[in-house]
């Protein structure tokens, strides 16, 4: 989605995800500080009417609404939500290629869980926010949508749910668009991006976000710089051979262990979602991240 309000001529949407708001989880994979180093990560919008950011920590953190509140009261808050199963299974991905995961075995990374809570067995490129290693605590979407509401009330959100997006795209991107007051009639190329291919080699990603190869970075070159470099080397450092789909005995365990989570956020949001919970609920995990 945020690929696809990029492309948007009346929107401007930063790279990455800043993440400058979500203290209480103490990881900023951008290296940004100050008011003034987030600020920069805006240095190129023009005369957008819309200008924005995704840091998908926004979402668990328990401070980030409250933060992004008193920076932006007026903030538009867009809230994108998928199948727990499927977004854990994502997560994992994207942990593996960023060098935050060590456990390349999905099961064997959620058997862990107990012991990272206690501080063991946690990569060092994790230890500052080993939260994020908690699985089973991330999708729980139904206290983490309430508390934007009750900082932002309903007219300031939006949300997206990932099974539209994928089946109805371009009606729930004009939606998107409409919550924003841009031009509706605005139609992007929608290709698939962050598609979950793993890394070449997981050394260089570690290195690439290492606390030297950062702090290098942000001494000798300004951010827009470090970005254009950052995702050159990203995107030679990816595989084109796709993630095997999750097995499915632990697919059916997960459902079930989310099925009282879906059914509260069914009812937040007045809407039945409880096909997640059915054993032919499934997104491809090599076509989507």
């Amino acid at each position: 989605m945020a690929e696809y309000l990029r492309q948007h001529p009346d929107i401007f949407m930063t790279c990455g995800e800043p993440c400058f708001f979500s203290s209480d989880i103490s990881h900023n994979p951008e290296g940004l500080v100050t008011q003034k180093d987030y600020l920069d990560c805006f240095s190129n919008a023009q005369n957008e009417k819309m200008i924005g950011e995704k840091s998908t920590l926004y979402l668990p953190s328990k401070k980030a609404a409250s933060e992004i509140k008193n920076f932006s009261p007026h903030a538009k808050i867009i809230i994108q939500i998928r199948n727990p199963v499927d977004m854990l299974y994502s997560l994992h991905s994207g942990f593996l290629r960023s060098g935050e995961e060590n456990i390349i075995n999905f099961e064997k990374a959620l058997e862990a869980e107990e012991d990272r809570r206690k501080g063991l067995r946690v990569p060092k490129r994790t230890v500052d926010f080993p939260k994020c290693l908690s699985y089973s605590e991330i999708p729980l979407y139904t206290e983490q949508i309430k508390r934007y509401v009750e900082v932002f009330g309903w007219k300031q959100i939006h949300i997206v749910v990932f099974n539209d997006l994928v089946n109805d795209t371009l009606n729930t991107y004009r939606e998107v668009l409409r919550f924003l007051e841009v031009d509706n009639q605005f139609t992007p190329d929608f290709k698939i991006y962050n598609a979950a291919y793993p890394r070449r080699s997981m050394l260089l990603q570690i290195f690439m976000k290492s606390f030297w190869a950062k702090k290098i970075g942000r001494t000798l070159l300004p951010y827009t710089t470090r970005r254009m470099i950052g995702q050159a080397i990203s995107r030679w450092n990816t595989s084109k051979k796709p993630r095997p789909l999750m097995k499915r005995y632990v697919r059916k365990r997960l459902q079930k262990q989310f099925e009282p989570e879906v059914k509260r956020l069914s009812k937040l949001l007045n809407r039945d979602l409880t096909y997640w919970c059915e054993e032919q609920e499934s997104v491809k995990e090599y076509e989507y991240a």
